[in-house]
C-alpha cells in the first residue's frame, strides 16, 4: 500500500507540479527574447520595415503579458474554489468539534469534582482501581486532544479564509493589469494599422512623413529664436484663428496642436488644463481630462484627434522617441483660438516641408513655461 503511495506521489509530483517551473522559464526566456529584439530594433536605423518589425515585436510581447497573466488569473480563481471548499469544510468540522466538546465538558467538570476517595470507595479491588485510574487518565487525555484539535480547526479556518481573501486581491490585481494590458495591446493594432495605412506600405512616404514631422519640430524651435513679440495677453483674450497653415509639407487638415513645454522639455497639456468632457476621436466616445487651472483654448465642443504620448500615429515623431508632444483639437463651435492664461505673446511664420508657410503663436507664461499653437491662420 505505501509503495503505491510513494510511486503515485511521484509520478504526480513529476506531471503536474514540476512543469510548472519549467513553463515558467520558457515564458520568461520568451519574454526576455522578444525585449532583447525590441532593444536592437530600436537602435537600428528608422525604416519602414524596422519600424513594422518593432511594432510586430511589441504586439507579441503584449500578448504573450495577457496569455500570463490571464493564466494567473485562472490558477487564483481554481485556489479560490479550493479554499471555498476547505472552509466549508472546516466549518462543519469546527461545529461538530465544538458540540462535542460542549457536551464532554459538563461530564469531565463531575469527574475532575469528584472525591478521589469515591473510586476507591466503587473500586471492587486493587486492579479495579488502578482501571479506574487509568481511564480517567484517558478521558483526560482524550479531552486534551478535541481541545488541541478544535484550536488547531480554529486557526486553520482563520488562515484559510485569510489566503481566500489574498488571492481574491491578487485577483482584482491581476484583472486590473490585464484591462490595462489589453488596451495597450490594441492601441499596438491601432498603431500598426495606421501606420501601414498612411505609409501605403512604401519607404519613401515613410521617410518623408518622418521628414515632415522632424521639420515641424524644426520650425517650432526657430520660432524661439526668431518670433516677433506681440505683447500681454491675459486669460481668455483672443489670440488666433484655428488653420491648416503648413499644409501639405507639415499638416494634414485645419486644426490646432497645442503644446506646453517646461524648460523646453515637453510635458503632457493635460497637467495644465482644466478638467473637461471632450469628444475623442483618437479612442472613441469621450473623455474627460484636465488637472491644471487653465482654460482650454478652444470652445465646446472640442474634438481630440491626437492625444500627447504614445498613439497610433505617433510612430512618426522619431526626434521624441515617438511621443507625440501636444493635443491636436478642433471645435465644433469656432475656429477661435483663446489664451489659456495670462503671458506674453509672440508670432512667428517658418518654413515647413519644403515651401509651405506654417504659422506658430506662442505665449511665454513666465517660470519656464511656454504654450505653443501650431498650423494658426
Amino acid at each position: 500500500m505505501w509503495k503505491r503511495l510513494l510511486i503515485f506521489f511521484s509520478i504526480f509530483i513529476f506531471v503536474f507540479v514540476l512543469p510548472i517551473p519549467v513553463r515558467a522559464a520558457e515564458i520568461d526566456n520568451q519574454i526576455a527574447e522578444l525585449q532583447k529584439k525590441i532593444s536592437e530594433l530600436q537602435g537600428q536605423e528608422n525604416t519602414l520595415s524596422k519600424q513594422i518589425s518593432l511594432i510586430n515585436s511589441q504586439i507579441s510581447l503584449t500578448t504573450l503579458r495577457i496569455n500570463t497573466t490571464r493564466a494567473a488569473i485562472e490558477k487564483l480563481s481554481r485556489e479560490i474554489t479550493e479554499l471555498a471548499g476547505e472552509i466549508e469544510r472546516l466549518e462543519v468540522q469546527l461545529t461538530k468539534r465544538s458540540e462535542l466538546l460542549i457536551r464532554r465538558i459538563p461530564e469531565s467538570y463531575k469527574r475532575q469534582a469528584a472525591p478521589q476517595f469515591g473510586v476507591v470507595l466503587f473500586s471492587r479491588n486493587v486492579s479495579d482501581f488502578v482501571s479506574r485510574i487509568k481511564y480517567l487518565a484517558t478521558i483526560q487525555e482524550q479531552d486534551a486532544v478535541l481541545l488541541f484539535q478544535l484550536k488547531a480547526t480554529q486557526n486553520h479556518f482563520g488562515e484559510s479564509k485569510n489566503l481566500r481573501e489574498q488571492k481574491r486581491a491578487q485577483q482584482e490585481t491581476l484583472k486590473r493589469q490585464l484591462e490595462s494590458e489589453t488596451r495597450e495591446l490594441e492601441a499596438q493594432k491601432r498603431e500598426k494599422q495606421a501606420l501601414l495605412d498612411e505609409t501605403r506600405n512604401s519607404e519613401s512616404v515613410y521617410q518623408q512623413l518622418l521628414a515632415q514631422a522632424l521639420a515641424e519640430k524644426r520650425a517650432l524651435d526657430q520660432a524661439l529664436v526668431d518670433a516677433v513679440q506681440i505683447g500681454p495677453v491675459k486669460r481668455g483674450d483672443v489670440i488666433a484663428l484655428v488653420g491648416n497653415t503648413g499644409y501639405p509639407g507639415c499638416s494634414t487638415g485645419a486644426h490646432l496642436h497645442f503644446e506646453v513645454r517646461k524648460n523646453n522639455a515637453w510635458v503632457d497639456p493635460a497637467s495644465y488644463l482644466s478638467s473637461k468632457t471632450v469628444v475623442d476621436d483618437q479612442n472613441g466616445g469621450t473623455w474627460t481630462v484636465g488637472s491644471g487651472g487653465w482654460n482650454w483654448p478652444l470652445s465646446d465642443t472640442i474634438r481630440l484627434t491626437q492625444h500627447f504620448g504614445k498613439t497610433p500615429y505617433s510612430w512618426r515623431y522619431a526626434y521624441s522617441d515617438g511621443i507625440h508632444t501636444g493635443f491636436d483639437m478642433i471645435s465644433t463651435a469656432n475656429d477661435v483660438i483663446r489664451a489659456p492664461a495670462d503671458g506674453t505673446l509672440y508670432s512667428s511664420s517658418q518654413t515647413c516641408g519644403g515651401s509651405s508657410i506654417i504659422k506658430i503663436k506662442y505665449i511665454d507664461h513666465g517660470d519656464g513655461i511656454i504654450s505653443f499653437y501650431l498650423h494658426v491662420q
